[in-house]
């Protein structure tokens, strides 16, 4: 990954889009070309690793894997137009952009063809996703015997992290002003998520 100075992405804020974020894509380099699976996924932070499935009837996890797995974690994002900086208004030198952040996490996959793996695991990716509801969705609100079978039609992913590329650019390469205009901008459109980021990744002055 390209990743300019200004632009790199400290621990702090990748240990925050790992714990936080909900799925990645998961890519790997097989005798059969690139495959790739959109999936939700806990990061195991004391173990130092993502955890997910796969659909039991999905090639990606019986194809061999050359070298190491990919995946990539996709922050906010959000177009920038020149329109938001103070300094178009003052000379006109500005292009549009796009501000993101994201996470390129490589490492060793290994399968889990295991239901007591994958039982943790559900229960996991659970909790951590129905926590922001008022009313929250249990395993143990279903039939054992269904999830039995549910989980019997999955297989788990563990993608044991070696090295973590990861680039936030936010603005930080801005003026202050050109700053206070690109917040400003994505506030009225609604993009409260990467408005957030921006004030977050701003340089001090």
């Amino acid at each position: 990954m390209y990743v300019p100075k200004h632009f790199a992405a400290d621990d702090a804020v990748v240990q925050d889009l790992l714990l936080n974020h909900g799925a990645a894509n998961l890519v790997t380099s097989t005798p059969n070309g690139l495959l790739a699976t959109f999936l939700p996924f806990v990061y195991d932070a004391e173990s130092g690793a993502l955890l997910g499935h796969l659909a039991r009837n999905n090639e990606q996890w019986k194809t061999p894997v050359l070298g190491e797995a990919l995946a990539i974690v996709s922050g906010p994002d959000a177009y920038i137009s020149p329109s938001a900086y103070a300094s178009k208004r003052e000379h006109g030198r500005a292009v549009p952009t796009w501000n993101y952040l994201t996470a390129h996490v490589y490492g060793n996959l290994v399968i889990h063809d295991d239901p007591a793996w994958l039982d943790t695991l559900v229960r996991r990716l659970t909790a951590k996703h129905e926590a922001g509801f008022a009313e929250q969705w249990s395993v143990d609100d279903a039939p054992a015997k269904f999830i039995e079978g549910q989980l019997r039609a999955i297989v788990g992913v563990e993608l044991v992290v070696s090295r973590i590329e990861a680039k936030a650019k936010l603005s930080q390469n801005r003026s202050s002003a050109d700053i206070d205009g690109v917040i400003t901008s994505l506030t009225s459109r609604g993009e409260v998520d990467s408005a957030e980021a921006v004030k977050a990744a701003r340089p001090a002055d």
